[in-house]
């Protein structure tokens, strides 16, 4: 405590004595409890990896042509659309539009809301029902889409791409061992090899690493709360998700029911309702969520996710300290 006296020399002997104190705490290590937590973030979900699976083939002529590509609106039938217009990565956009569904080359929108594709190369699988294993089988899906960029077959992309002598050249460079350059094949590998660069940070993986203030007193509460209330569950590993399929409405029905979700890929009686567990990073920046985009903002979903998988009703103090955990997740590049 400062005292209140008429020596003005001694009030400032006194604030310089205290602001030493406060430095001097400032520079001591975590707390037991913070050790801990520290510890259990690391063992909990483990570390992301420095690189995804398949990059050690990428070659940067191959990641040029495929960042080119993802960019690329003559990949749809009438060059409004490109991988970026649903899935946007420039500035502070986190792999997505921010829309509910998103709006095709032809103007339909589509069923399902664009997951992003930050981290998406981590995913066990591609697709809110997992219909594709990988990156590569991934790209190959919107650009034949007829809602989304309604090309109408492999060889008429083929064909675009090779009347553009840019791409010519791009292709060359990026597989030159080849015979035939541009393949409908060599276009989603590339696309892939830029994906894999979309690599996030954030500062809990820097808590992870051992920066006990890289998280502030109230996400270590939030995290505190994500484990003990069950979140875990199913938002584990190192994207805390994006590794299992789970029903939505595991113990309390979810309203929409309308896509069956996982079952009309696997013809599956028993997996109607499973979706892909979304991954937690970023999940601040790509509002809204759900497979449908019907929940608009972070503490709605946090909340229901609480009712329909855990059958847990979540107090606002607990919601609100989820959600300040799950902000510290964001890109550190991306973040506000």
């Amino acid at each position: 405590m400062i005292l209140i006296c008429g020596d003005e020399k001694m009030k400032n002997t006194q604030i310089l004595y205290v602001g030493l104190i406060l430095a001097l705490v400032s520079a001591c290590g975590p707390s037991e409890k913070t050790k801990q937590l520290m510890q259990d973030a690391k063992t909990s979900f483990g570390i992301l990896p420095e690189k995804m699976p398949g990059s050690e083939k990428d070659t940067p002529a191959k990641i040029a042509l495929g960042e080119k590509l993802y960019f690329e609106k003559r990949l749809s039938i009438n060059d409004s659309q490109s991988c970026s217009s649903c899935h946007g990565t420039l500035g502070k956009t986190a792999g997505v539009d921010n829309l509910p569904t998103s709006p095709g080359a032809l103007g339909k929108n589509g069923d399902r809301n664009s997951p992003t594709s930050l981290n998406a190369g981590f995913h066990f699988v591609q697709f809110w029902d997992g219909r594709a294993a990988d990156l590569k089988a991934q790209a190959k899906g919107p650009i034949l889409n007829p809602v989304e960029m309604a090309m109408p077959s492999e060889a008429a992309v083929e064909k675009k791409l090779s009347e553009i002598a840019e791409y010519v050249d791009l292709f060359a460079k990026a597989f030159p061992d080849q015979d035939k350059k541009i393949t409908y094949d060599n276009l989603a590998e590339a696309i892939a090899a830029f994906e894999r660069t979309l690599i996030t940070r954030d500062r809990f993986d820097e808590f992870q690493a051992g920066n006990h203030r890289a998280l502030t007193s109230e996400e270590q509460k939030g995290l505190e709360t994500f484990l003990s209330a069950g979140c875990i569950q199913c938002h584990n590993g190192p994207l805390l998700g994006g590794n299992s399929f789970r029903k939505l409405g595991q113990v309390n029905p979810y309203e929409n029911t309308t896509d069956v979700g996982r079952s009309a890929v696997s013809k599956n009686d028993a997996e109607k309702y499973f979706f892909k567990v979304p991954s937690l990073r970023n999940i601040a920046l790509t509002a809204p969520y759900f497979h449908d985009g019907k929940v608009a903002t972070l503490p709605e979903a946090v909340k229901k996710m609480a009712y329909l998988q855990l059958g847990k009703e979540l107090s606002s103090e607990e919601v609100d300290s989820i959600v300040s955990f799950l902000k510290a997740l964001s890109d550190k590049n991306r973040s506000n």
